[in-house]
C-alpha cells in the first residue's frame, strides 16, 4: 500500500507515466517531522536533473518509529524493483539483506565501515553507498561549548541510545570527552519514552546541571517529549539536530541532516544516469551548525555569551 508522506506531497506518478524511473523513500521514523528532509532530497533530485512527477517518482514508506515494520516495508519496494531505494542506517541495513542488484543510497549518522554497510568509504563496493553526517565524534566539541554556556556546572547526564549500530563508539567518544574536560558524566541508556523518564530522573537524581543527549531516530522522533522533560527538569540540553532547537530545545551542534539528504538526491541522480553505486564514494559531512534558542534559554535564565551567539549559524528567538 502506498503512504503518502505529508499533505500536498504529490501521489507517484508512475501509473500515469511508466517509463519514469521510480525510487523508493524509506525511513523507520515517521512523516511528520521529516519533511524538511523530503524537500531536501527532492532539491539534490533537481540539482541532478529529475523532478518528481515529471520525470521520477518517489514512493515514499514510514516505519513510525516501529522497526520491526522496516522489513516487510523494504521488501515491497524490493518485490517493485524500483530504480533506488533511499534511507537512514537502519533501513539500509535491512534494504542491503534484501536485495544486491537494487542501489541503496543511505543517509546515515554513523560510521558506515564499523557498522558494515560499506566495506571501504572511498570504495564502497556493491550495490550500497550513501552521505554520512556522523555527529558521534562531535561529544567534546559539544561538551565545550556546553561548558561556554554553563562554565561552573560539573556533572552532566548523557542519554544515549543502545540500540544503535555505532552505540559503542558513541559511548567511548562521551567518556573520553568527560575525562578530558574534567566533568562527571552520567551515562543513561534509552530506547523508548518510558526508558527516556526513568533516565531523566536519574539525571536529575544524580544532581547533574546539563543533559548531552545523544544521537538516533528514537530521540529525534521523541524530540518534544525529551525538550519538554529538559524543560520540566529545569536541565540545559545540547541536541545534535536543528531538530530539537527548532522544537524549543535550548541548542545543538552537529552536521546538517538537511544537506546530507540533499546530497543523497544528487547520489541518486547520478545512478539514474549510469554511474554505479560502487564507484560513488560514501560522502562526508561537510556543513556543521550550531543553533541556539534564545527563548529556551530565557525560560532556564540562562544569559547566552555574546561570543557564542556571533559563532552560532542560526538564533531562533
Amino acid at each position: 500500500m502506498l503512504v503518502a508522506g505529508a499533505a500536498g506531497w504529490p501521489l507517484p506518478a508512475r501509473a500515469q507515466q511508466p517509463s519514469i524511473p521510480v525510487i523508493g523513500f524509506l525511513r523507520s521514523t515517521a512523516a511528520a517531522g521529516s519533511e524538511h528532509l523530503v524537500e531536501a532530497f527532492r532539491q539534490g533530485l533537481g540539482e541532478a536533473g529529475f523532478v518528481e512527477g515529471q520525470n521520477i517518482a518517489i514512493e515514499y514508506r514510514w516505519a513510525d518509529d516501529q522497526f520491526d515494520r522496516v522489513p516487510g516495508l523494504a521488501a515491497d519496494l524490493v518485490r517493485r524493483q524500483v530504480a533506488a531505494i533511499v534511507g537512514n542506517a537502519a533501513v539500509a541495513q535491512v534494504a542491503k539483506a534484501a536485495t544486491t542488484t537494487i542501489p541503496i543510497v543511505f543517509v546515515a549518522g554513523l560510521d558506515p565501515v564499523k557498522t558494515g554497510l560499506v566495506p571501504s568509504l572511498n570504495q564502497p563496493g556493491g550495490n550500497v553507498t550513501g552521505v554520512v553526517f556522523d555527529a558521534i565524534e562531535l561529544t567534546a566539541k559539544r561538551l565545550g561549548l556546553l561548558n561556554e554556556l554553563l562554565p561552573n556546572v560539573t556533572v552532566v547526564g548523557v542519554l544515549l541510545d543502545p540500540t544503535l549500530l555505532d552505540f559503542k563508539s558513541e559511548l567511548k567518544d562521551v567518556e573520553e570527552a568527560g575525562r578530558s574536560a574534567g566533568r562527571r558524566m552520567i551515562i543513561l541508556k534509552a530506547t523508548n519514552e518510558h526508558e527516556i523518564n526513568e533516565a531523566f530522573a536519574s539525571i536529575v537524581q544524580a544532581k547533574a546541571g546539563a543533559i548531552l543527549v545523544g544521537a538516533g531516530p528514537i530521540f529525534l522522533g521523541k524530540r518534544r517529549e525529551i525538550i519538554a522533560l529538559a524543560t520540566q527538569n529545569k536541565l540545559p540540553a545540547s541536541y545534535v539536530t536543528r531538530q530539537y532547537p527548532e522544537a524549543g530545545g535550548l541548542m545543538s551542534y552537529g552536521p546538517s541532516q538537511t544537506d546530507a539528504y540533499r546530497r543523497a538526491g544528487i547520489y541518486v541522480g547520478k545512478i539514474l544516469n549510469g554511474a554505479k553505486p560502487a564507484d560513488l564514494p560514501v560522502e562526508l559531512p561537510t556543513k556543521f551548525e550550531l543553533v541556539i534558542n534564545i527563548k529556551a534559554a530565557r525560560a532556564l535564565s540562562i544569559d547566552v555569551p555574546p561570543l557564542l551567539l556571533a559563532r552560532s549559524d542560526e538564533v531562533i528567538e
